[in-house]
């Protein structure tokens, strides 16, 4: 019977000792344990460590002690990841209760450089297991080094496009780049390093970004060398005005476009500047236009004066016929009408400017001859701040005046072509070393 009362506190015993106790954890172990077989005693374990440590090497300056399984670590290394290395595997070690590090780090040159002198043999000794494929991947970029000086010298074949001359440069450089590029890819490709083909590309691509931002206006520039060289607005020789600045193409460079302006100076544009402004060409329509205007006096007849400017303008040779001469009366004024002449002249055949100046002569003329007066604006000063009487206005009294048979006859005017800055232009190329992109020229 009190066996039986006994029996519900035995199983409670029973039952409370193989539940967990509340509160109570079981935390894994982080790292298995290094087996020793057969070791229990200290010198097992330290024994052990040092094996591992010679293993493993770079803990040559460690030494070892152990006691009742407590592990003491001192000596010297070079640097913090040695140093807990060796207490993680003093740690892991069976039979080790606790471990102790008075491991400390020196500073000496030769200890910070032993695993650099370290690397460098082991990469030494695998660059002599790999001579052999060193040399088939200098071969191979020799190969395509040789291809791509080929496709730069013999380049016929890109006539056929007809590129500018700056636009075919830069094509045969793109080209020989890319054949040597794949070259050097191959030959990475057998030495089983094409990891730093990324890096290469990772670091060019940092370094192009950085470069853009430093030479912007250069490389801006360049790139619109590239494409005047390619639209081509003007050729050596053309008059051009370009952001109000004025002359005569003497080149077309990389980075910019030089002028000779019509005074004989030489001025440069960079093409960045070029390619954003307006550009006026004189010389792509070798027909151009002039005019000039004249005061008559209002007592003439309009229309009698424009007809005699016309027959004028028909007898100077640097005048078009088709298209023909036109006059306009401009304006009105309180003394004198504006008639407005224009006239057309071919720049290949005659200078522009003497043949308006011939024009403006011939006018003058034959309007002295046929009498027109050409008066001067008339002012009215007064002095004495009142008013004065009316004065009557001059009158011309002098007869129209009339060629006589005697005097000598105006010499024919020079209206030629103007060569001088065209020669000026000639020796610029001839004394300049500079490649111009627009050709020899004519």
């Amino acid at each position: 019977m009190t066996s039986l009362s006994r029996l519900p506190g035995l199983i409670l015993i029973a039952f409370l000792s193989l539940s967990p106790l509340k509160g109570q954890e079981t935390a894994p172990a982080s790292h298995s344990p290094i087996q020793v077989k057969d070791a229990t005693a200290d010198s097992a374990s330290k024994k052990r460590i040092e094996q591992i440590y010679e293993a493993v090497g770079g803990f040559e300056g460690i030494s070892i002690e152990v006691q009742s399984g407590v592990v003491t670590l001192s000596g010297e290394v070079s640097n913090t990841k040695v140093r807990e290395e060796a207490k993680s595997i003093a740690e892991r070690t069976d039979g080790v209760v606790l471990t102790i590090n008075r491991v400390t780090e020196v500073a000496a040159i030769d200890h910070q450089l032993a695993p650099a002198f370290s690397k460098l043999k082991e990469m030494g000794r695998t660059a002599i297991l790999k001579l052999p494929l060193f040399g088939i991947a200098i071969v191979l970029i020799l190969v395509f080094w040789i291809i791509a000086r080929l496709f730069n010298r013999y380049d016929w074949w890109l006539d056929r496009f007809h590129y500018s001359s700056l636009a075919k440069q830069l094509t045969k450089r793109i080209i020989r780049l890319a054949i040597i590029l794949i070259g050097f890819v191959l030959a990475l490709e057998i030495l089983d390093a094409t990891a730093i083909v990324g890096a290469i590309l990772g670091a060019a691509g940092l370094a192009g970004l950085a470069l853009g931002f430093a030479f912007k206006n250069i490389v801006e520039n360049y790139l619109a060398g590239i494409l005047l060289s390619t639209r081509n607005p003007f050729e050596i020789g053309d008059a051009v005005e370009i952001d109000g600045k004025s002359g005569k193409v003497a080149r077309l460079t990389s980075r910019d476009t030089v002028l000779v302006t019509f005074d004989g100076n030489h001025l440069r544009i960079p093409n960045g500047i070029v390619m954003n402004s307006v550009l006026l060409n004189f010389s792509r329509n070798p027909l151009r236009r002039f005019d000039f205007s004249v005061g008559v006096s209002t007592d003439y007849n309009l229309s009698e004066a424009k007809k005699l400017g016309l027959k004028t303008l028909a007898q100077n040779p640097a005048v078009l016929e088709d298209p023909a001469p036109m006059a306009v009366i401009d304006s009105l004024g309180d003394s004198s009408v504006a008639i407005k002449f224009f006239a057309w002249v071919d720049q290949r055949n005659h200078d522009f400017m003497k043949g308006r100046s011939e024009s403006i002569r011939l006018i003058k003329e034959a309007f002295d001859d046929a009498g027109i007066e050409m008066p001067e604006p008339i002012y009215r000063i007064n002095l004495r701040g009142g008013e004065l009487p009316e004065a009557p206005l001059p009158q011309n009294t002098a007869p129209p005046h009339q060629p006589r048979h005697d005097e000598p006859k105006v010499k024919a005017a020079d209206i030629s072509v103007d060569r001088a800055i065209d020669e000026q232009i000639k020796d610029e190329r001839k004394g300049s070393d500079e490649e111009n992109l627009l050709g020899n020229g004519s």
